[in-house]
């Protein structure tokens, strides 16, 4: 079955161009388009959708609220956000409020079509490089460690329940946080990829977290990592 997604922009000519290459995919197709995040909460009601592409800005009902409402409904879709980066200073807001990942909206076609397929794979970290830069950009707007009020629909999750974790696991959450693919966290502590990917299931489960975005974003938020620096704090 085709991945059924939907376009969120108000830039009609940005809805046009996605589509096209959408369209070429024989694995996708475009089911529904919205100009605002209010009306994108509304057509989603009588459509089913396995991807959404959410800009940020748009008038009425921004990408950040959207995304919040949409995720907080059981089985919604997965959000995939499309950001400026250099003028957006919402996508952490957006990656907070539940979005699986982001791309920039000058991203090429192949990485956009990949990025896609991963989100509906389930792979939440689309782009770790640019997610780690994003995450350096707006870690000093967070909330202290004490002050930490959790991760959307996660619980609680913060400093003391990292406690819960063995020392491997909070060493392969560090990793994550820095934008490592499971691949190359195996490379680095001389692992299987498959143990890794045990490891972070561990990690998401006694954590009461959704995915490995939600793991990047705690780990910046309770100090595990910090901004420009990627390692465990001194």
């Amino acid at each position: 079955m085709a991945i059924r997604v939907m376009l969120v922009d108000d830039q009609v000519l940005l809805r046009t161009g996605f589509r096209m290459v959408l369209a070429a995919q024989p694995d996708m197709e475009v089911v529904a388009e919205a100009g605002d995040g209010a009306e994108a909460v509304e057509v989603l009601r009588g459509s089913a959708v396995d991807v959404i592409l959410m800009d940020i800005r748009m008038p009425r009902l921004d990408g950040v609220e959207a995304t919040r409402r949409i995720c907080a409904v059981e089985g919604a879709p997965k959000v995939l956000i499309l950001t400026t980066f250099d003028l957006d200073e919402y996508a952490f807001s957006a990656l907070k409020a539940g979005a699986s990942g982001f791309m920039l909206k000058d991203v090429p076609p192949g990485e956009l079509l990949a990025a896609i397929r991963a989100v509906h794979s389930g792979d939440a970290v689309v782009a770790p490089s640019t997610t780690r830069r994003l995450l350096d950009r707006f870690a000093p707007m967070l909330p202290s460690a004490g002050g930490s009020a959790g991760i959307g629909g996660g619980g609680n999750a913060g400093g003391t329940q990292l406690e819960r974790l063995t020392a491997r696991e909070r060493e392969v959450m560090l990793l994550v946080a820095q934008g490592l693919s499971n691949g190359e966290i195996a490379t680095r502590l001389v692992l299987s990829e498959a143990t890794v990917k045990t490891h972070v299931g561990r990690i998401l489960t006694k954590l009461e977290l959704r995915d490995r975005v939600q793991v990047v974003v705690l780990a910046y938020e309770t100090g595990l990592v910090r901004a420009g620096g990627g390692g465990l704090p001194g």
